[in-house]
């Protein structure tokens, strides 16, 4: 950690311990509840649009709950973390009691706006659950396995927006989601390994990696998404705004993206995810076109 973060990360908070406990910077994965709608050109229908909040809502309470599972289960691996330590559970500012209080709590209410919206969108959130609980239980320390875990988190935020809107979901933006996942996740693990190294004692499974390996995953992840998501493209460029093919122009900001996201990855500064996402200004620009693209390839 440097010495300005670690400045940051010791000065007070006004933002009360149990906010910061349910992780609200993690909540941006939670914008992956839009992918489907959004590549299905629907995102602006207002029964749509209002299902898809209502469903990144229900997935911001369920994973608060497994947030604060995971880190009452992990504390003491925490408190060796050079950022993680700072968390409410693992600086004492919250009893893991009220912790695991507050997960019921979030829990409650996250399965509940989830049953109530569609069975398949509670369904979906039952199957993240049980996942990671499994995985803060004893599949965290299995190689491979743990990518394919966190992964599946990833995977299960996009198939939810897909669920709570009704649309169906194509074979190609399921590969797309799944890759995308993998990739992300293979580089949190190599960025965790050259910033912490894997003798920190912050990881179990980091001493079977080595960063050849992740190097290696991470980069075969981001091959299949790319070819993924440009079968998509080229299957979906029907003529869009200005008859342009709009979808296939896409894949030029999506393989920037790419390639700004792995540069984080290699300079080990992709440790969460979300906080690339929140300050790579680069990477912002980049999205922006690519999203800008989109909208204009799906517009009807």
């Amino acid at each position: 950690m440097t010495t300005d973060t670690r400045e940051v990360a010791l000065r007070p908070s006004r933002v009360p311990a149990a906010v910061r406990a349910v992780r609200p910077r993690q909540w941006v994965k939670n914008v992956l509840v839009f992918t489907a709608p959004l590549a299905a050109g629907r995102l602006t229908e207002r029964g749509v649009i209002w299902h898809g909040v209502l469903a990144f809502v229900a997935f911001c309470l369920v994973s608060a709950t497994v947030y604060l599972i995971n880190d009452v289960r992990d504390v003491e691996e925490d408190r060796l973390h050079p950022r993680k330590r700072f968390r409410p559970i693992a600086a004492g500012e919250i009893s893991p009691a009220a912790a695991l209080l507050l997960a019921a709590l979030t829990g409650v209410l996250g399965f509940g706006l989830g049953f109530w919206v569609s069975g398949s969108l509670g369904l979906t959130l039952t199957v993240y659950l049980v996942l990671q609980v499994l995985y803060s239980a004893f599949l965290k320390h299995l190689p491979v396995v743990d990518l394919a875990m966190v992964a599946s988190g990833f995977l299960l935020r996009a198939i939810a927006g897909g669920v709570a809107t009704q649309i169906p979901l194509s074979q190609w933006f399921l590969l797309v989601a799944a890759f995308g996942s993998f990739f992300m996740v293979a580089g949190k693990r190599y960025s965790e390994l050259k910033s912490v190294g894997a003798d920190a004692g912050t990881r179990r499974s980091l001493l079977r990696y080595s960063e050849s390996y992740l190097r290696f995953a991470w980069m075969l992840a981001a091959v299949m998404v790319l070819i993924s998501y440009s079968l998509w493209a080229f299957e979906n460029r029907g003529a869009g705004v200005g008859g342009l093919p709009w979808t296939a122009i896409s894949i030029a900001p999506f393989t920037l993206g790419l390639l700004q996201y792995a540069l984080e990855v290699d300079t080990g500064n992709a440790g969460e995810p979300e906080e690339v996402v929140l300050h790579d200004h680069v990477l912002q620009v980049i999205g922006l076109v690519w999203l800008v693209t989109i909208v204009l390839g799906v517009s009807k």
